[in-house]
């Protein structure tokens, strides 16, 4: 039985409602997902299929890694962090191991070198920002800092955090609730009031097909290797992403890596907030901010991903890593089970998705794509 599309698009639009009902037609009868897009700072698409609604909230991993660091680029904004000052200007004790001289510019780009630790984290460890950037800063790097990068997928918003709460006395996760969630009201928390626990939906694992599971076995890694270590397989207790944001405890502490918990209303309004006038309120960041983190920084072969990447300052390069119509400077974030979110400042344009159930083969859910182009078409003939 095909699911029932909800929702609404603005005028000029409705090619995207068309594309989104076509997707859904194809999935499996329990799929449940968001769609939101604002051009210029209105919202001109707000749609969902799925027992969820529009207020349900998923775990979107790695897309959190987007609010993180939209922190981070307010505080360079504001003076308070400088992207060329050492990391150890802020948080001494990152010098141990040969990391003295990496940059905070370096570290959002993901040059550290530090993408896990020899021994692996516990659960506990993995919920708690503190507790991981603690054990980071002892860690030996796996290259030279600075002179290649990697992927630093459970631990890159520990890393800026703790150079953010060096800095300011509080974490991360706490000036972002004070000047991005609440101001705008989003529907994306790094850390999620007990209250609003019976709106999570639960992540559900990937089903693959048959051939979709021989292409995942084909990739599958050693227990040393750099993206074992990334990903915290080689641990003794290590758990599964699924089980990740499904812990409580995750979603409590919300860390800025991957424990974010958001509606697609959330994601597209805050990278709306970020670029563009909304609801009578100026832009979060100033154009030159956002030429800087929409920037490439690092391009080429990711040693954690073996796979060609590119990154801004904290956040990915949208436009070269998923969606090449996209203009340059497009910035945001894509998370483990299929969410994708950013903004693009060249046409206005500030998107999330959100699914429940793991897309194949992770990243960026494959629908993005023509989502994307069907928003980003609609938006330009606009």
């Amino acid at each position: 039985m095909t699911q029932e599309i909800h929702g609404t698009v603005a005028d000029g639009y409705e090619a995207v409602r068309e594309e989104f009902a076509a997707f859904v037609a194809t999935e499996r009868p329990d799929y449940e997902g968001q769609l939101c897009a604002y051009a210029h700072g209105r919202r001109v698409v707000d749609l969902w299929a799925g027992e969820g609604g529009p207020d349900a909230l998923f775990g979107v991993f790695s897309s959190t890694k987007g609010a993180a660091h939209l922190v981070v680029a307010l505080l360079v904004q504001d003076g308070t962090l400088e992207l060329d000052r050492k990391v150890t200007y802020y948080w001494p004790e990152f010098a141990a191991e040969g990391k003295g001289a990496l940059t905070l510019r370096e570290l959002m780009a993901h040059r550290a070198g530090v993408v896990g630790t020899d021994t692996g984290f516990t659960p506990a460890e993995l919920a708690d920002d503190r507790q991981l950037a603690e054990r980071l800063a002892d860690q030996r790097p796996f290259w030279r800092p600075g002179t290649a990068f990697g992927y630093h997928a459970l631990v890159i918003g520990a890393l800026t955090g703790e150079v953010v709460r060096r800095a300011t006395g509080r974490t991360l996760q706490e000036v972002f609730e004070e000047r991005v969630r609440v101001p705008y009201e989003l529907d994306l928390h790094l850390g999620l009031p007990a209250a609003l626990e019976p709106r999570f939906r639960s992540a559900q694992p990937m089903i693959p097909t048959a051939p979709e599971q021989a292409v995942l076995d084909s990739a599958a890694t050693g227990p040393h290797t750099l993206a074992s270590i990334a990903f915290n397989e080689h641990a003794p207790d290590t758990v599964s992403l699924v089980d990740h944001v499904n812990s409580r405890a995750v979603r409590a502490k919300g860390p800025a890596s991957a424990g974010g918990v958001a509606a697609a209303r959330g994601l597209a309004g805050m990278y709306a907030a970020a670029i563009s006038e909304v609801d009578g309120r100026p832009p979060l960041l100033k154009p030159d901010t956002i030429g800087e983190v929409g920037q490439i920084h690092s391009v080429g072969y990711d040693l954690v991903t073996r796979t060609h990447r590119s990154y801004g300052l904290g956040f990915q390069a949208t436009a070269d890593t998923w969606h090449a119509f996209l203009g340059a400077g497009a910035f945001g974030h894509s998370g483990a089970a299929g969410s994708q979110a950013f903004a693009d400042p060249r046409s206005g344009l500030a998107y999330g998705y959100t699914r429940r159930r793991f897309a194949f083969p992770g990243g960026a859910a494959p629908e993005n794509n023509r989502l994307v182009m069907a928003v980003h078409a609609a938006v330009l003939a606009g």
